[in-house]
């Protein structure tokens, strides 16, 4: 025999339809079948073993390497898609389905071309899920900032990310959109800066009202001992005196920013009141006649 006839006698499918025919079907159906069966063991029998071994393998890396959750769930699903497809590359061989395999390949290739001239905005969305998943501009659960939209980041995917806005808004964002501009992520260094200006009056004791500010800072809730709070005199103008207040707060995302920020904010105008500190209000003067057409 020659060396082709001996691969194709050694063939799985071969010996089947062999055995199929020496049963009584016909030729031409034994040899369907037989490929068939031997396409499906191939299949369920490389993507049970694969599944076993290489996905708790690609887990345990990811642990060791201590990826985040958001990143995990895509690479699974992309560890799950090169799984299925060695799966049918390896069944078609098996079952003697060389030339449709190179003739699915050939069609796959240009196929992948028209798509991806079709799909360039899916496309780029789908690279720019990448490039978050590895520049991590942001993770679930942050607080980020982009192109006057703000909220915390519920899902991330490879085409789009899912925000919830302060007013309980759900926003689909494309993943271009938080990858082409400037994002602001308030949670990325676990603490934040709030800063409010109050105006006192020119008659008024500048350093008292310092010291009046300071002192609430440090007596509020939430408001950070390290760094320090702090009050700097920003602004001089007809009416006021500008003193802006600068605190600090953790976890902005998860925190009452805007709360402790108003307590703060309330308990410094009572104690202004109770020192006799003035807080002026812009006033306007119009100055005019009102002619009235009468000729009295």
């Amino acid at each position: 025999m020659t060396p082709t006839a001996l691969q194709t006698a050694a063939r799985p499918d071969s010996f089947l339809s062999q055995l199929l025919a020496e049963l009584g079907l016909p030729t031409q159906l034994a040899n369907a079948a037989a490929s068939a069966v031997v396409f499906v063991v191939v299949f369920l029998g490389v993507y049970a073993v694969s599944k076993l071994a290489v996905v708790p393998l690609v887990a345990k890396l990811l642990d060791r390497r201590g990826i985040e959750p958001h990143v995990r769930k895509p690479l699974t699903l992309v560890v799950y898609g090169l799984l299925v497809f060695v799966a049918v590359g390896l069944a078609f061989s098996f079952a003697g389905f060389g030339n449709i395999l190179v003739a699915l390949s050939t069609v796959t290739a240009a196929a992948t071309l028209a798509i991806g001239f079709a799909m360039q905005d899916v496309l780029k969305n789908f690279v720019a899920g990448v490039f978050i998943y590895t520049d991590e501009p942001f993770r679930t659960g942050d607080w980020i900032e982009w192109e006057g939209n703000s909220g915390y980041v519920e899902d991330i995917s490879l085409r789009v990310s899912r925000v919830r806005t302060f007013d309980n808004e759900h926003l689909t964002v494309p993943n271009s959109q938080l990858t082409d501009g400037v994002i602001k992520n308030y949670d990325k260094n676990g603490t934040l800066r709030l800063k409010f200006t109050f105006r006192i009056g020119l008659g008024d004791d500048i350093d008292e009202a310092m010291d009046i500010i300071v002192e609430e800072a440090e007596a509020r809730d939430g408001i950070l001992d390290d760094p320090a709070p702090s009050v700097r005199l920003v602004e001089i103008n007809e009416a006021s005196f500008g003193l802006q207040s600068r605190i600090w707060i953790e976890d902005p995302g998860g925190s009452d920013f805007l709360g402790i920020r108003g307590r703060f904010v309330q308990s410094v105008t009572e104690r202004f009141e109770e020192a006799g500190i003035t807080i002026p209000y812009p006033h306007r003067t119009i100055d005019g006649s009102l002619d009235t057409g009468s000729d009295v």
